[in-house]
Formats: C-alpha cells, sequence, structure tokens
C-alpha cells in the first residue's frame, strides 16, 4: 500500500501555473530533507523527454524530477498524450506509444488506463514520503467527470488535500475560483484546503479585500499570492506566451522559428531566447519570415500532415525562396526530414499517400515504419559541415531521440552530428548540404550545451562582421537549476508554507 503522503495541485484552467507550482513545492520540500516525487496521471503534451532508459515522458514532470533532485522516472508521468490532429493523439503508457485513438475511443478506455495510473502511482509513493500531485485542465469540466482520473478522480484515489491555482493575469480570477468551487461535488469541495493566486503585477494591498471576500464565499483559505516570475523553466504546452515573445525588436541576431501545427518540444529553442543581442521569433505566416539570420524548422507530432499545412499556406515556398537566396536553413527532428527530397509512408502511419514531397533543400529521404525510436543520444559535431559550428568540431551534444522514421542520405550530403558507438561504428544523426547553409539533426535539445548556442551565435555575428560574441552562455540544466531555486525562494516567500504542511500531514478521508 502506499506510504507517503500525498498533496494534489489543480487549477482553473490550462496555463494557470500548476506546472510551476508543483516544481516549486518539489523544490521547497527536497531543500526541506523531504523525499518528494511529482506525479501527473495524464499529460497532454507534444513536449517530451527521453528518459535515460528510452521511455517517453512529459517534459513538465522531468522539470519537477528535477526540482524534487530526482532522475525523470515514467511512473512520475504514467499516460502521454500527444495530438497528432484536432481529435486524435497518440497515446503513450508507461513511456512506450501503446496506440492512436480518437476523443470518443479515449473515454472508452477509461478503466484500463484508470488501472495503469493506480498501479504506477501505488508504485512511486510506496518508495517516497511525499507525492506532489498535478491535475490537467480544470476539475470543473462537468461533462468529463464520470471518467475522471486526472483531476478530483486522482485526488480521490490518493485521497489528497487539494490546492486550486488561478491565474490572476488573464483576468477573471475571484470568478474562476468561486465558479469551480460551485461545479465541485460535496465530497470534493471538502479536499479542497486552499487557494494559490498566480502571476500578480500590482500592488498586494488593493487586492486584500478581494481575498477576503473570497474567502468569506467559499469558506477556502488563499494560501498565497504569487507574483509574476521572469524564467526559463519549460512550458508544458502550446498554451504558452513563449509563441507571443519575439525579444528585442534592434537585436544583432534574427532568428525565426516556423510555428507547425502540431509543433513538438519547442523548449529546445529556450536557450536562444536568453542570449544577449539575439532575437527569437515564430512565424505561422510566410510574410513573417522576412530575412533572418537563421531560419528553424522544429520538431513535429505530425510531420507530413504540418509539411501538407506549410505548403498550403505559402510557407514552403517562402522557405525554399529564402534558402536558395543563400538564407541559413536548420532543420530539427521533424522539421529535419521535412527538408529533404521526400517522405515516404508506406504503413500508412501518418497519411493516406504513400510519399510526400520535401522542400528538397537536402539530398536525403525519410521511409516511414513502425518502430518509433526514443533514445537518448550523445552525438559529435562535425566542424567542417558548416561554418556555423566550424569552431566546434568534435564538441559532443547529449541530447534525444524522438521520431518515426529512418532517413537515408544521398552524396551531396556532410556529416554533422555522429554516434560513435562503443565499437568505433559511426551514425549519421545530421547533415548538411555543400555550402553548410542548409543543415539539420534528429538531437533535441541541441542547443542545452551552452558552448553550442554560444558558438552558433559567435558564427553569425563573425559572417555579418559584428564583434566577437564574448558573454559566457552556460548549459541548459545549470540554468534551468538556478531558475527553480529561484522560484522555490519566491515561493517560499510568499506561500504559507506551515500551513500546507499541516493538511499535507492530515489525511483526507474518503
Amino acid at each position: 500500500m502506499p506510504v507517503a503522503m500525498p498533496i494534489m495541485v489543480q487549477g482553473t484552467a490550462s496555463s494557470s501555473g500548476k506546472s510551476l507550482i508543483v516544481a516549486a513545492l518539489c523544490r521547497i520540500f527536497h531543500q526541506d530533507g523531504v523525499r518528494v516525487a511529482p506525479f501527473k496521471a495524464q499529460n497532454m503534451s507534444n513536449n517530451s523527454f527521453v528518459t535515460n532508459n528510452g521511455l517517453e515522458m512529459g517534459r513538465a514532470q522531468v522539470v519537477q524530477a528535477y526540482a524534487a533532485g530526482l532522475e525523470p522516472d515514467v511512473r512520475m508521468n504514467p499516460v502521454l498524450l500527444k495530438p497528432s490532429s484536432d481529435t486524435g493523439a497518440q497515446v503513450v503508457l508507461k513511456g512506450k506509444p501503446a496506440f492512436t485513438m480518437n476523443a470518443k475511443q479515449w473515454h472508452e478506455t477509461r478503466e484500463q488506463l484508470r488501472s495503469t495510473v493506480r498501479q504506477c502511482y501505488e508504485s512511486l509513493a510506496s518508495e517516497y514520503e511525499m507525492i506532489v500531485i498535478e491535475g490537467a485542465g480544470s476539475p470543473a469540466e462537468i461533462n468529463l467527470k464520470k471518467n475522471d482520473i486526472v483531476n478530483m478522480g486522482m485526488a480521490k484515489m490518493a485521497d489528497a488535500p487539494v490546492i486550486i491555482v488561478g491565474d490572476i493575469d488573464r483576468g477573471g480570477v475571484f470568478a474562476s475560483l468561486v465558479g469551480t468551487m460551485q461545479l465541485l461535488d460535496p465530497d470534493e469541495h471538502a479536499r479542497v484546503k486552499g487557494f494559490i493566486i498566480n502571476k500578480f503585477r500590482g500592488d498586494l494591498g488593493l487586492l486584500k479585500p478581494g481575498l477576503d471576500e473570497l474567502e468569506n464565499i467559499t469558506g477556502v483559505p488563499v494560501l498565497g499570492v504569487v507574483p509574476w516570475i521572469e524564467h526559463t523553466i519549460d512550458d508544458e504546452d502550446g498554451v504558452t506566451e513563449r509563441f507571443a515573445n519575439s525579444g528585442p525588436s534592434m537585436s544583432d541576431i534574427d532568428i525565426c522559428i516556423i510555428r507547425l501545427p502540431h509543433i513538438s518540444n519547442f523548449t529546445d529553442f529556450i536557450p536562444l531566447e536568453g542570449i544577449p543581442g539575439v532575437r527569437v521569433r515564430w512565424c505561422d505566416a510566410p510574410e513573417m519570415i522576412g530575412s533572418p539570420d537563421l531560419l528553424i524548422v522544429p520538431g513535429t507530432k505530425a510531420t507530413v500532415a504540418d509539411l501538407q499545412a506549410i505548403r498550403k499556406v505559402g510557407i514552403a515556398e517562402a522557405i525554399i525562396r529564402y534558402a536558395n537566396s543563400g538564407g541559413v536553413v536548420m532543420g530539427i527532428c521533424g522539421g529535419f526530414q521535412m527538408l529533404g527530397r521526400a517522405i515516404h509512408d508506406p504503413l500508412h502511419i501518418e497519411s493516406v499517400l504513400d510519399s510526400e514531397d520535401g522542400l528538397e533543400l537536402l539530398d536525403m529521404e525519410t521511409i516511414f515504419d513502425s518502430e518509433k525510436k526514443t533514445t537518448q543520444t550523445t552525438a559529435a559535431i562535425n566542424g567542417s559541415s558548416s561554418w556555423l559550428f566550424a569552431g566546434l568540431d568534435n564538441t559532443t551534444v547529449n541530447g534525444y531521440e524522438i521520431h518515426m522514421g529512418k532517413s537515408s542520405y544521398g552524396a551531396l550530403c556532410r556529416p554533422f552530428t555522429t554516434i560513435v558507438s562503443d565499437t568505433g561504428a559511426k551514425s549519421i544523426v545530421g547533415v548538411s548540404n555543400a555550402t553548410g547553409c542548409i543543415l539539420g539533426t534528429y538531437l533535441h535539445g541541441f542547443f542545452d550545451t551552452g558552448v553550442v548556442a554560444s558558438g552558433l551565435i559567435a558564427a553569425i555575428r563573425a559572417r555579418k562582421g559584428l564583434p566577437p560574441f564574448d558573454v559566457a552562455i552556460g548549459d541548459r540544466q545549470s540554468i534551468l537549476n538556478g531558475d527553480l531555486n529561484r522560484l522555490a525562494a519566491v515561493c517560499r516567500s510568499r506561500l504559507d508554507m506551515k500551513r500546507i504542511y499541516e493538511f499535507i500531514r492530515k489525511p483526507v478521508l474518503k
């Protein structure tokens, strides 16, 4: 039987800040010497990560694991939904792709999924002193309550007290908190032990009368008000302010990233956003592309569909035109596959067509098969393949691969990122063209290595005749750890941690 003391963080809506609050609590408890682990029964996100044993899980729980001082474990996220269309998603169970289904079929499998969730939760809870559970969306989705396994259904399964987070930055926080409570059943209402107001900007004194009235109306105390915090912590999914962040308009370096309809692992580019003098902007229309110093085609959960989508709206033509004018284009994972001559899908894994023409910027073709590759990867950069990375020859990059399909490379391709096995055998996971201006790699996390990100920017600056780049860029993991410490410090100072500890230690009766 589980022995860990649970606490659950739910929210009034997606992107209310649940993931960050869970990460903050995990770091606080870890700092206090508690053996704590995060848990989220079901995650819907194309931002995923591969564990050291080749299993796939949501990045939000990966960050929370780091906050708790742990290596990511798929038990922390037993069910991962990866949307591949408006109505369908790939279902990843305990780290492995299980099936693809639509929303109706999803509800028909709830008991199977509930069993998986319970098994993973109880296994995890038997090894730790405390589990911080994250909900999904809102617990007040009354149309989904019957089959819920991720909000109040999970709270009941774990017998967990609940904190509800409301986002004040979007407005209507009092209405959303009161409305949420009114839509809960009496036993669910009893589980809610406190509110957290998140993303506050302003005078706390002006807010206090509203907090007092909120407690009078609901009978639930406000445990604290967390201010808006600038950070580089990974977003959970596409409900993010990141796509609207274009950086300073008068920057030395302009990087354009194509916002694909089913974009995945957009967190790959967080390291570039924090570099001084660099503007990172997200483009979803051909007229937005312009003449950047670097254009990136990112990963996607639906490579063929997104290739068709960008062709339909003119983005594909704009990318080709930009590349042919001497522009620099880099593809990551699915975006890398798009740069080739063709993508073949004989098993119709993604398309009803047998083949789809690529952008024909690289001499490569990709064939989809039934096997999905999920592995952590250490690759070496071939600096002679592109002037972008000329100063980084033999630099090793730690990343991970999550993709369908295998690529074959023609005579016009030059190895860019290469894996060398223990036996000395070499495997190419990225190539460039002869000019070094068109290139790509299968590695997610490619820019997480500080010397790689800074080397890229230094090369672009040199090409533009700008002064040398002399800013030291740290590795992503180090920067993330600093952000988690800062987040924990702010939350510790703004939340009633004594009260939180008290109701964690007082179980809620089922």
